[in-house]
């Protein structure tokens, strides 16, 4: 078990003991670090919610709370106090951070896994930006952010497909080939067609554009444009399992009709479908949409929402027990309308989550970077990782609460220096590895195969360790929350609670044996945790800066 758990455990124990062996009363029961210095390692509400059961004011059941816990504890306990209505502060004694520090160690690289309740096979479809220019900006924080969340959800216990959609059908490729071909015969770009120095590489790439037509140029053009988008992607380290192209759901593979016209006899069985002037519809509003939805369009095409339906109920048929969707800013109105078409199918329409992120915006010197892809005036994720780099992009990308706008400021996450986050991580997972590289032969694995007595721990190193303990909970709680930047914030904290103990607890010139033997234990632990937490960020762990 986990050595937090293991104190918890004792204190329900100990609240047993005072009913006589009747379980305590875990719910409520609460196992917390104090915000205030001085009141103790842990603190506990268990005795004034034990209280009116045995009949006895909560300070009174907190000193003999207190008493069961002593004995359950032993050496592992300093003192108990009781604070305040009730509350039971807990001292624990070295013996227990020694002990704590071995459980991370013998975890190895189990250390912060999960084990869920029901591990779930998850679809997370994340960045599926058009196939009509390169990667940008914006996207490069729904590409973080949809790995990340993976990444956490494997780490949790559950199966994980990483899904891109890719819009490769409808007018926007048609408009994208009539751009290539206007460049391509010297013309101007339509009025509602793409702009920038891409769409003229595309124009000078492809053979015969200006005899071409918009819709061949469009197809080969992006698929050109899709291949980039997956070179610059795994530059970024973000890779797929699946690349779902949209037009895949209007092929028909006879005798198999094809996903859309399957999705419509499901939504039919369902009995959700009516027709009205000549247009197939889906009546979503039973199901909290603002509005029913066309399906088909008078003239027999099936609409951009039809595909919407068919992609939904593809990813049902595929057995997945949750389809996440990460969206951006301007599609909030989407997770109505995606939960509509869960129930419309008839599946529970908690089986879909639609994280929105807010916007990007790169800043140097100041001013904001304009983000247009239509007219061709944006940054580029290539240019961001060419400018600061795969860590940094990353990093920033994933330091804020995706429900929060970014601002991307370039000159600090440049800088080569603790003001910027990710090289003060990182350059906290290099000093840990400068200690091991620094021991003597063989010191670091006698320092690990058995707990030291070491005693005299200072406040740096029971930090330090209370920070590395808080990991499977930080881990657990950003992932039911789908909120990676936690993890960031754990890093950053975990960075400087080693900080404090590089300071004030030398681990090479430590004297005391048993005390240098433990800070060698706790040094490995500790670069175990930042180097897992940085692989959930997709952030690099260098060994030397």
């Amino acid at each position: 078990m986990h050595p937090i758990d293991d104190l918890r455990a004792a204190v329900e124990a100990a609240a047993g003991d005072l009913r006589d062996g009747d379980p305590a009363p875990k719910g409520r029961l609460s196992l917390e670090r104090p915000k205030k210095a001085g009141f103790g390692d842990y603190s506990t509400n268990a005795a004034m919610l034990l209280a009116p059961s045995l009949g006895a004011p909560p300070r009174e059941v907190a000193e003999r709370l207190g008493a069961k816990l002593s004995e359950r504890l032993g050496a592992s306990v300093d003192r108990v106090e009781v604070a305040g209505p009730g509350f039971l502060n807990v001292f624990l004694a070295d013996a227990w951070y020694v002990d704590a520090t071995h459980g991370v160690l013998q975890a190895g690289d189990a250390w912060g896994h999960g084990e869920p309740e029901v591990a779930q096979r998850v679809n997370v479809e994340y960045v599926s930006a058009n196939p009509t220019g390169p990667m940008t900006a914006a996207s490069a924080r729904h590409a973080a952010y949809g790995d990340a969340l993976a990444r956490m959800l494997e780490l949790s216990g559950h199966e994980v497909s990483r899904e891109y959609y890719f819009n490769n059908a409808g007018g926007q490729i048609d408009r994208l080939g009539a751009s290539v071909r206007a460049l391509a015969r010297g013309e101007d770009v339509p009025e509602d067609g793409y702009k920038g120095d891409y769409v003229a590489e595309l124009a000078k790439q492809i053979p015969n554009a200006a005899d071409r037509t918009a819709s061949e140029l469009g197809a080969e053009a992006s698929s050109l444009i899709m291949e980039g988008i997956r070179e610059t992607l795994h530059a970024y380290r973000v890779d797929f399992d699946t690349y779902f192209l949209e037009g895949s759901l209007h092929e028909a593979h006879p005798p198999d009709p094809s996903p859309i016209a399957l999705a419509f006899d499901r939504l039919r069985e369902q009995g959700h479908l009516y027709e009205s002037d000549g247009a197939l519809w889906l009546r979503t509003t039973e199901f909290g949409d603002d509005k029913d939805r066309v399906l088909q369009r008078s003239t027999g095409a099936p609409t951009y929402f039809a595909a919407d339906v068919a992609y939904q109920e593809d990813k049902f048929r595929r057995g997945f027990d949750k389809a996440i969707y990460v969206l951006g800013a301007d599609h909030h109105g989407y997770i109505a309308r995606l939960k509509a078409i869960a129930s419309s199918l008839g599946e529970d329409p908690e089986r879909v989550e639609v994280p929105i992120l807010q916007f990007v915006h790169i800043v140097e010197g100041g001013d904001r970077a304009k983000m247009s892809k239509r007219a061709g005036d944006f940054v580029t994720l290539s240019e961001l990782i060419e400018r600061i780099g795969v860590d940094a992009t990353r990093w920033f990308m994933l330091s804020r609460s995706h429900d929060s706008t970014i601002d991307l400021d370039i000159e600090l996450a440049s800088k080569q220096d603790p003001e910027n986050p990710v090289y003060y991580v990182q350059y906290a997972h290099a000093r840990l590895s400068s200690i091991m590289r620094n021991l003597e032969p063989g010191e670091a694995e006698a320092a690990l195969a058995s707990p030291a007595a070491a005693s005299g721990l200072n406040d740096a190193d029971r930090e330090l360790v209370r920070r590395v303990l808080a990991y499977p909970g930080e881990v657990r709680e950003a992932t039911d929350r789908r909120a990676p930047h936690r993890i960031a914030t754990y890093a950053l904290e975990l960075s400087q609670a080693f900080s404090a103990f590089w300071r004030d607890s030398p681990v090479l010139k430590e004297p005391d044996a048993d005390r240098r033997a433990f800070r060698i234990a706790l040094s490995v632990a500790t670069r175990r945790t930042l180097a897992s937490a940085l692989t959930l960020l997709g952030v690099s762990s260098p060994e030397s800066m």
